[in-house]
């Protein structure tokens, strides 16, 4: 193989790791807060944080990452983020307490933050022409969702045939693999022209932006925002992400150049990224519960359920990457959110009382029931997946020709903080507006049910099965509530969807990437 085909196998690896452990870990969680012991904190915290920290350490570094990456190189940065990401996984795999391993996945969550920036600008620097560098970008989001697609069947495999330590010790020869192609075969590249100081005290302040304001968002979620701890992390956040405007504007050689705003298409993308992602933010979180916890379905027939989405990311990422990297990225920015909306429509018309879905509630170890999951959810699935699959390697496409390669690492390391921090801001607002409507149409069918009360929100949870103890009249009313709620959570994700379609529609110039 070539060089560049060498280079596109290192990136992929590196970036795929990233994806693929996160969904394994999400698979292994139950089995790690049953068999590692911890002395501080509890079972269920403990788990939170496995996930959380790792989580927040990467949203908290991206753009520090990404500057980095540009002024000190991007192959540099990039084998210091994979070695530190074998070597903090096997951390996490002999791990003797839930306190270390959390510990690691911290270190984890650092390391991890060089991955998927250097990746994305490693790519940009290597393929100049547009459409082998949108074929590139359609192969690295393929990678990406097929092992998205593959960590929970293959990570459940593993946990049960072997340990759950596993879902670590995994990454290690794939480490191994990406370093010593990437040592071999990839060029090194930086920007020529970065500043000699580095603006520490602008990453400083990122930092603090980012990760405030991801913290608040999952923290306030998991306690139901009665926890003054999460307002205060939404607040140093919001102050510091205010600061940063003027900061920018401030410093002479600051981590964010304002340049990189006044490319439209840059804009535009992170715009719409924001957007887009908030709702794919909301469709993965509800689609899950919806299924398994209001119409019976179980964890199996849920993951099938939603298999038409992995399988045209994973076969058309390619395709819709090179034709934009063709003829420019603008419709197909604009189409594919396009027909995400229709599909989160369909969305809206599911029933909670129909035949079919009756009988799988009767029946959970069966799959998917035919008549229901043929007229009610594979369409919107189909239509949704042809649509996030024509919309991913485009804006990757677009976001990357938007500005100057010696910015690349940067540029993809903003995108990248919007994609994780923007769908956690506006879920947990959205989380309040569904909730508030299950429990307001609970009670307008129950009118003697004290909604309002802890003990009933707790047995009668939103798009959850109620406790074994709550009467069956109850029963169906939190399954109507259930659906109503639902609705309003697809038609919000559906509006989101489409006003990022107009966004790209109208926003983004197809035009040559710049030197």
């Amino acid at each position: 193989m070539s060089r560049r085909s060498w280079t596109l196998v290192a990136v992929v690896l590196g970036s795929s790791i990233v994806f693929l452990d996160s969904t394994i870990v999400n698979v292994a969680l139950k089995a790690i807060g049953e068999q590692l012991p911890s002395t501080v904190i509890g079972v269920l915290e403990g788990e939170s944080y496995v996930v959380n920290g790792y989580l927040l350490t990467v949203s908290a570094l991206l753009i520090l990452a990404g500057a980095l990456a540009d002024a000190f190189g991007r192959r540099r940065l990039f084998v210091i983020g994979l070695v530190g990401f074998g070597a903090s996984s096997v951390l996490c795999g002999i791990a003797p307490n839930m306190e270390l391993l959390i510990a690691g996945r911290v270190v984890q969550g650092i390391f991890g933050a060089f991955l998927v920036p250097s990746s994305l600008a490693i790519i940009t620097a290597t393929f100049d022409d547009g459409a082998e560098r949108g074929r590139a970008f359609g192969i690295w989001a393929a990678a990406s969702s097929a092992t998205t697609v593959l960590g929970p069947p293959v990570g459940g495999f593993l946990v049960d045939a072997l340990s759950w330590r596993i879902a670590f010790l995994i990454n290690v020869p794939l480490v191994a693999a990406a370093v010593f192609i990437a040592l071999r075969w990839v060029e090194e590249s930086r920007n020529e022209s970065s500043p000699k100081r580095f603006d520490w005290l602008g990453a400083a302040v990122v930092a603090f932006a980012v990760g405030g304001l991801a913290f608040g968002a999952i923290r306030g979620q998991q306690q139901n925002w009665a926890d003054p701890v999460a307002w205060l992390a939404l607040a140093v956040g919001a102050v510091a992400a205010v600061a940063l405007a003027p900061l920018m504007i401030l410093r002479r050689d600051p981590l964010i150049p304002p340049d990189l705003f006044r490319s439209r298409n840059f804009t535009v993308t992170n715009i719409s990224t924001f957007l887009i992602y908030g709702a794919l933010y909301v469709v993965f979180a509800y689609q899950a519960l919806f299924l398994q916890g209001t119409l019976g379905y179980s964890a199996l027939a849920s993951g099938l359920a939603g298999m038409p989405i992995s399988l045209a990311l994973a076969f058309l990422s390619t395709t819709f990457g090179q034709l934009a990297g063709k003829r420019g990225p603008r419709w197909f920015m604009a189409i594919g959110p396009a027909l995400m909306t229709i599909g989160l429509l369909w969305l809206t018309r599911i029933p909670s009382d129909s035949v079919a879905w009756q009988a799988r509630v009767e029946d959970p170890a069966s799959l998917i029931p035919s008549s229901g999951y043929l007229v009610d959810v594979l369409p919107a699935m189909i239509l949704f997946g042809l649509g996030i699959s024509i919309l991913v390697a485009p804006l990757t496409t677009a976001l990357m020709g938007s500005v100057p390669t010696r910015n690349s690492g940067l540029a993809s390391a903003i995108n990248n903080a919007i994609s994780r921090i923007g769908p956690l801001l506006a879920g947990a607002v959205i989380f309040i507006g569904v909730s508030a409507s299950f429990y307001g149409a609970l009670h307008d069918r129950v009118p003697s049910l004290d909604t309002g009360s802890a003990q009933v929100r707790a047995a009668i949870p939103p798009l959850n099965p109620p406790d074994a103890g709550v009467p069956p009249e109850q029963v169906a009313a939190a399954r109507e509530s259930s659906a109503d709620a639902y609705h309003l959570a697809m038609l919000i994700a559906a509006l989101l969807c489409a006003a990022g379609a107009v966004t790209n529609g109208l926003g983004i110039r197809n035009q040559a990437p710049e030197d």
